[in-house]
């Protein structure tokens, strides 16, 4: 079992940086997984953003994203994160970071999820 805690998230002007944070825990976590960035709007299916390899030197994101996110991890604290900066009111989401065996940008891929943390972008 893996458990995976999102945090960071809160309300932020357009134009402006919030870094999430996920911290995994649990008996089967291994840092050999590589670790993704979902974020779903309300009334949308959850997208991709960002993923990384279990070294932290493979990293992929969404077209909308690219330029604006960067995802790292830090596998001595069993944490990944999600720099956002000049946010825009279509990042407005629940972030949620998964594990992966393989990466992609395919949620089915992903199999633990976090719970999510809320995204709010102001004007």
């Amino acid at each position: 079992q893996v458990q995976l805690v999102e945090s960071g998230g809160g309300l932020v002007q357009a134009g402006g940086s919030l870094r999430l944070s996920c911290a995994a825990s649990g008996r089967t976590f291994s840092s050999s997984y590589a670790m993704g960035w979902f974020r779903q709007a309300p009334g949308k299916e959850r997208e991709f953003v960002a993923s990384i390899g279990w070294s932290g030197g493979r990293t992929s994101y969404a077209d909308s994203v690219k330029g604006r996110f960067t995802i790292s991890r830090d596998n001595a604290k069993n944490t990944v994160y999600l720099q956002m900066n000049s946010l825009k009111l279509e990042d407005m989401a629940v972030y949620y970071c998964a594990t992966s065996q393989f990466g992609g940008n395919r949620w089915s891929a992903y199999g633990y999820w976090g719970q999510g943390t809320q995204v709010t972008v102001s004007s």
